[in-house]
């Protein structure tokens, strides 16, 4: 039987049979994977939180160690945080929190560029090695474009640090246009784009701009979010791979092995599945395309995007 032709069978087969292939030499706990996209914060502060709003279900105290509690399809060893909190400060205490936990390997902050303290507050935070890059949304990456704008982007490739852009599925096209203009500065598509993911085939603009995005080098793509973009319009969002397969597909086809990276977008992600259930979509894909690019997907890629440092104890 060939082995595409097995893999297929079931996904509960797939999984067994693949943790078992790929990682017979050194045991599933070898396996590092790096969530490269969590968030935390915490409403009980005095100063309380910006977002999420109460009276959610995501209004809570949430901290790194709440997720190393979640049930897991594989063990987690590591995480990045994206702040989405708009307040300066609130760098400064994620920051804080994970000074004395190795888990968390780096930290993606909210800063603005174009705002007149933001090289100044870039150098603040970037002294910290744990300050790995900031994200921004990509209404205000197509303001730079069209302003022609991109002096507070050439300081954070000079520190050596990393953008994340978040937005809708005309993100990549966008992240395609910036990409030439600053080489030397490493891009993070975060969410394939947050195109929502239906039982039809991939919307053909955003295909395109996925393509168009990973000709440059210095983009990465998460591959996270995907159980949200299913779950839009009320729908359930579905657990098995072969529903999502051809969103990887374009992505993974167009990036390569080199250049996907592992997120869950968690605790956000819940409102749409539990985690075991997205990181096994996302592990059972990857474990398809053989232990190397498993490796490179659960944390090898992410460490040549976000170039953070390991630290003791992680493990």
């Amino acid at each position: 039987m060939q082995r595409r032709s097995f893999l297929a069978c079931s996904a509960a087969s797939l999984a067994s049979w693949s943790l078992s292939d790929l990682l017979a030499k050194d045991g599933p706990d070898k396996l590092d994977i790096i969530d490269c996209h969590t968030h935390f914060y915490d409403p009980t502060r005095p100063e309380g939180i910006p977002w999420p709003g109460k009276g959610t279900s995501l209004y809570r105290t949430v901290l790194p160690k709440h997720l190393r509690e979640l049930k897991q399809f594989r063990k987690v060893t590591g995480t990045v945080i994206v702040e989405a909190s708009p307040v300066v400060e609130d760098n400064q205490w994620l920051l804080d929190i994970s000074k004395d936990d190795p888990f968390v390997v780096g930290i993606v902050g909210n800063l603005k560029p174009g705002e007149p303290e933001f090289a100044k507050q870039l150098n603040r935070f970037a002294v910290n090695p744990l300050f790995r890059g900031i994200r921004v949304s990509v209404t205000l990456v197509k303001q730079l474009l069209q302003k022609n704008d991109f002096a507070d982007l050439k300081r954070m490739a000079d520190l050596d640090l990393s953008l994340d852009v978040n937005g809708g599925p005309d993100t990549p096209a966008a992240l395609a246009e910036l990409a030439p203009k600053l080489p030397s500065l490493r891009l993070v598509l975060n969410h394939i784009g947050n195109v929502q993911c239906k039982k039809d085939a991939p919307p053909a603009d955003w295909q395109a701009g996925i393509v168009a995005a990973a000709k440059h080098s210095n983009v990465f793509c998460k591959i996270s979010a995907m159980v949200e973009g299913a779950a839009r319009d009320g729908q359930t969002a579905p657990n098995t791979l072969d529903f999502y397969r051809p969103y990887i597909d374009v992505v993974w086809n167009a990036f390569g092995d080199d250049r996907v990276i592992y997120g869950s977008n968690w605790p956000v992600s819940e409102r749409a599945s539990d985690y075991e259930t997205l990181q096994r979509i996302s592990l059972e894909y990857a474990f398809e395309r053989g232990e190397q690019a498993t490796r490179q997907f659960c944390s090898l890629n992410a460490k040549r995007a976000y170039k953070w440092v390991e630290r003791d104890g992680r493990r």
